[in-house]
């Protein structure tokens, strides 16, 4: 797991981000395979992602929070805010050692 960020950096990233739109949605099917992928080469391309969460994919147990918690665990993302249905994640860029 990444370690958590700084009030700073938070901050920081979410001022780069305050006027983008999400770039994922995250619909009905929830968090899928796909989707986990997705928000892996978004993360290692710009290192931080904003994910909207549709209506249909909340529910009693699938709240905003618990979504974002869970893409934020199997991303190894630091989770920055849940602000509504909208959240954003970051993580420095992975550095891809040659195997040999």
């Amino acid at each position: 797991m990444s370690k958590p960020l700084t009030s700073r950096m938070k901050r920081h990233v979410k001022h780069v981000l305050k006027d983008e739109n999400p770039t994922i949605w995250i619909g009905k099917e929830g968090l899928t395979t796909q989707l986990t992928a997705e928000v892996e080469k978004q993360l290692q391309k710009n290192k931080m992602v904003k994910i909207k969460i549709l209506q249909n994919a909340l529910t009693d147990s699938n709240t905003a929070q618990t979504i974002a918690n869970q893409t934020a665990q199997q991303t190894e993302a630091a989770l920055v805010e849940v602000r509504g249905h909208v959240f954003i994640l970051f993580r420095k860029r992975r550095q891809i050692t040659p195997t040999s």
